[in-house]
């Protein structure tokens, strides 16, 4: 039998320290953020507070997993470039070629990591607040749209899209040989 913890990937992005002052003094609770994916586009991000670490982050698991959504990751990386925001962050993410990894900070690596993409560029833009950050590039991927979607809007066949892309690698591929000589 599978344990559901075998399935999921799991990112502490940020751990710290929040006090809060009442009348008898200050009371100290831990904050986690984690992010939670399937690596195959399913990411969900949760936060919570606790008195011990472990604590907050189960509890903060146990929140991404009900907060989890569906994105569209095809081939490692993604189809289009998208922009996303939150509060004061934003985040500029763009599909990248094989080989090229994950070129982006440490919040928004989480994300990409976990839902499956293993080849993008990023630039986070405004605040670098690490729980912004992350629902940010959620945002951001909630608005990538599959091939089916865009060739319906345009009236186009999905093999116009596909086609296109070919034809761009079939030029790359017959200039090398002319390099060579």
């Amino acid at each position: 039998m599978l344990n559901n913890s075998d399935i999921y990937i799991e990112k502490v992005i940020e751990l710290k320290r929040v006090i809060k002052v009442v009348k008898g003094g200050k009371r100290l609770k831990l904050y986690a953020c984690v992010v939670v994916g399937d690596s195959a586009g399913g990411i969900g991000v949760g936060h919570a507070k606790s008195a011990a670490v472990a604590d907050a982050i189960k509890k903060a698991t146990v929140i991404a997993r009900k907060n989890m959504v569906k994105v569209d990751v095809s081939g490692g990386t993604i189809l289009h470039t998208v922009k996303g925001k939150f509060s004061a962050s934003h985040v500029l993410l763009k599909p990248a070629m094989t080989g090229t990894g994950i070129i982006a900070s440490s919040p928004v690596r989480a994300v990409c990591e976990a839902v499956g993409i293993k080849n993008i560029l990023t630039k986070s833009l405004g605040s670098n607040n690490p729980t912004n950050l992350a629902w940010a590039t959620i945002d951001a991927l909630k608005s990538v749209r599959p091939v089916a979607v865009v060739a319906e809007m345009r009236n186009k066949p999905v093999e116009y899209f596909i086609r296109k892309k070919h034809e761009e690698n079939k030029g790359d591929t017959e200039e090398e040989p002319n390099k060579k000589d």
